[in-house]
């Protein structure tokens, strides 16, 4: 179809360029409409080319539906690996015919061995972990995990020790908290370790939605100042929307040239950085990180459940309405 128009539209140009001729004044004898021909013929073409050309771009087929499967495991092919910092990778994944992930923010993948032989429990089942991606969901063609490798952690030692064009099984996406734009006022980010990559999905999610008014608040705590996760990232975000935007950084053990704060984050730390759970149901608080941490904050979560609110979230006053557990 789109050839036939563009004909169409070449043979009206010819036909314009054959009467502009006929109707100049005679030729003089011996000379030729060569010329009025030539001209004719190349303006088709640039007009057949910028018809074609603008119907390429403009009747792309929209992407309805995510490679990923909910109920099924599908194997996806490892791309490149980038080296992060002394323990940390980013692991970059193949997705096919330069499709895009559409996973919703905010929601998370479970990841297996594509080997059935391989990466197994006590039990010789399957040991089957949760990875946030860090890559927006609009990428096309790939789609990043940012990983720690764990000393007792099975999963992470399996990831880092795989090569380029090995395949890892995936599943979902595993709906998490359903994030809608300014739900809130004020909402705070109680992070440590690897779990800053649900709380950066939101985060860059949010933030670059030119509609976003809410004003996020990140307290991210880590061993070292070498262990913080996306902290070039995380800053880039401050600097690009510094009203919308602060950010904590907390080391357990700080180096001789660190000033910021150190230790654990406690309740003086959220009382003096975290909104009030006063402001009701303008306020959330997303916690996320080692299972220590976040039993401290807000109480061991229940599986895949929230669990019982607890910890130093509750004695300040906040309810379960206003803490969600990552």
């Amino acid at each position: 179809m789109l050839a036939v128009r563009g004909a169409a539209v070449a043979r009206s140009l010819v036909t314009g360029a054959r009467r502009y001729a006929s109707s100049t004044t005679s030729t003089p004898k011996g000379s030729s409409n060569l010329p009025f021909f030539l001209l004719g013929a190349g303006a088709a073409g640039m007009g057949g080319y910028w018809y074609l050309d603008y119907q390429s771009k403009h009747t792309q087929v929209k992407q309805e539906k995510s490679p990923f499967d909910s109920d099924n495991f599908i194997d996806f092919k490892l791309k490149r690996v980038e080296p992060y910092n002394h323990n940390t990778s980013k692991f970059v994944f193949e997705l096919p015919d330069n499709q895009a992930s559409l996973l919703p923010v905010a929601s998370c993948l479970v990841v297996k061995s594509s080997n059935p032989d391989a990466l197994k429990d006590a039990n010789g089942k399957p040991i089957i972990r949760p990875y946030t991606p860090i890559s927006p969901p609009e990428l096309k063609g790939e789609m990043v995990f940012l990983i720690k490798q764990y000393e007792n952690g099975n999963t992470s030692k399996y990831i880092h020790s795989m090569k380029v064009g090995d395949t890892l099984a995936m599943k979902g996406p595993i709906p998490k908290f359903p994030y809608k734009a300014n739900e809130f006022d004020e909402v705070a980010f109680i992070g440590g370790g690897t779990g800053i990559t649900p709380l950066y999905q939101v985060l860059n999610h949010a933030l670059t939605d030119k509609s976003n008014k809410t004003h996020f608040k990140l307290l991210f705590c880590n061993l070292t100042e070498k262990d913080i996760l996306l902290r070039e990232e995380l800053d880039s975000l401050k600097k690009k929307y510094p009203n919308n935007l602060d950010i904590v950084y907390l080391v357990d053990n700080p180096g001789p040239n660190w000033t910021g704060p150190s230790g654990y984050i406690s309740a003086d730390v959220i009382k003096k950085h975290v909104a009030p759970p006063s402001l009701g149901d303008k306020v959330k608080v997303f916690v996320c990180g080692p299972p220590g941490q976040v039993a401290a904050m807000a109480g061991k979560k229940n599986g895949m459940k929230q669990g019982e609110l607890g910890g130093i979230l509750k004695e300040l006053g906040y309810t379960e309405d206003q803490v969600y557990k990552f």
